[in-house]
């Protein structure tokens, strides 16, 4: 049966139940989506608050497939005229594509913008997987070959999605996270009996500097989550992104949209010393899986930043019964607490068929060399041995 594909300019253009039936499905048995940021809501905040729109480097342009006028399929995706806020980076690739003459930007993106946390990005509604996925590729690879745009990227995509390239046409990349795995841990000490005696060692002593700070530490939810802690987070979030990137890529906005209806997706770890906020960390909160998103601070604290964003995420997640946290990009420090190396992905289509060729064996080469990253970072786990075997 005939599947057309359009183009929105706004995610505002479709009504939000339509869109949430691809994007989140399993929230019809009243539960939680198993990631919020391809929710309507969160995309249609990042929107209204500037965040992403005009001269911002990410133009709205997402897909939408129907089929007898029911809406089967849709993706996020954006034009960039740059690469910032996607860390799967694509830096040198713009290089060398250019200096031969060519020009990468502007090029397509199917991702949630500054999230590197992986989910569907081929949103699907149940049943149409196969062919919702295709229609959405083939749409995708058709405004990237009529408008003469370099490139289309998928980033941050599950699994699945990633098994399905040689199917879609499409060049699988492999990165890597570190995330740390709920193991049926009754409580923060039980994790900690799961590693070895030094590390266990450390990990209470810089928990103990850090709550030592002389004030207090909250982890906020829901109504919990007030205006003014956004006043408050919003100069450490401020602070940490014109240190990482020149400027902050979420606008001030962004915040007020998301206290007005996605307070319930987070959990704010706010530390306060005589009633004033010097630090903080946002998470989102998922189906089976806590996402850690920012982090800022307008004091330094000795292990602060660890106990904020790492330890008050482990007690949030052994409490609510979550399996795993996604604690962002990079960062090599979160392996000595419990946060151990796993693999990502993303899918790639090139126009130029040289160029293609090229960006693939880049792509095969540095697989083999993740894997081996993988491997090895994990034996260095501070797990104690037979855990870490259990892991691999």
């Amino acid at each position: 049966m005939t599947i057309e594909v359009t183009i929105l300019r706004s995610i505002a253009d479709i009504p939000a139940d339509d869109w949430d039936a691809c994007a989140c499905p399993e929230t019809q048995d009243g539960g939680r989506p198993f990631d919020p940021f391809t929710t309507h809501r969160f995309l249609r905040a990042l929107e209204d608050s500037g965040s992403v729109g005009p001269d911002t480097g990410w133009d709205p342009a997402h897909l939408i497939a129907r089929q007898d006028g029911q809406v089967i399929a849709c993706a996020p995706m954006y034009l960039k005229s740059h690469s910032q806020g996607e860390y799967i980076f694509d830096f040198n690739w713009a290089d060398a594509y250019m200096r031969a003459g060519g020009q990468y930007y502007p090029k397509l993106q199917i991702a949630v913008p500054f999230t590197p946390a992986t989910g569907r990005r081929l949103l699907t509604r149940p049943g149409y997987d196969d062919t919702g996925r295709a229609a959405l590729v083939q749409a995708a690879k058709s405004v990237m070959a009529q408008n003469g745009f370099s490139s289309l990227h998928i980033t941050f995509c599950t699994g699945a999605e990633a098994a399905a390239a040689p199917q879609l046409d499409l060049m699988p990349r492999a990165s890597q996270q570190f995330h740390w795995e709920n193991r049926g841990f009754a409580g923060f000490d039980d994790f900690l009996a799961a590693l070895s005696a030094r590390k266990r060692k450390n990990i209470r002593k810089e928990r103990a500097a850090a709550q030592g700070f002389g004030g207090e530490i909250d982890t906020l939810t829901g109504d919990a989550i007030q205006p003014q802690h956004w006043d408050a987070f919003w100069d450490f979030y401020q602070d940490t992104g014109a240190r990482k990137w020149g400027r902050p890529y979420l606008t001030r906005a962004f915040f007020d949209r998301v206290q007005a209806h996605l307070r319930d997706d987070m959990a704010l770890v706010l530390a306060s010393r005589d009633g004033q906020p010097i630090a903080g960390a946002l998470n989102f909160i998922g189906r089976d899986t806590l996402f850690g998103r920012y982090w800022g601070a307008t004091e330094h604290v000795p292990y602060l930043h660890f106990e904020c964003c790492y330890y008050r995420a482990m007690d949030f997640a052994i409490a609510n019964g979550l399996s795993r946290i996604e604690a962002g990009a990079q960062g090599e420090h979160k392996l000595a607490r419990g946060y151990l190396p796993v693999q990502t992905h993303s899918l790639h289509a090139i126009a130029d068929p040289g160029f293609a060729e090229a960006v693939q064996h880049f792509l095969q080469a540095e697989a083999e060399a993740v894997e081996d990253d993988i491997d090895i970072l994990t034996s260095y786990g501070p797990f104690k041995r037979d855990t870490r075997e259990e892991a691999q």
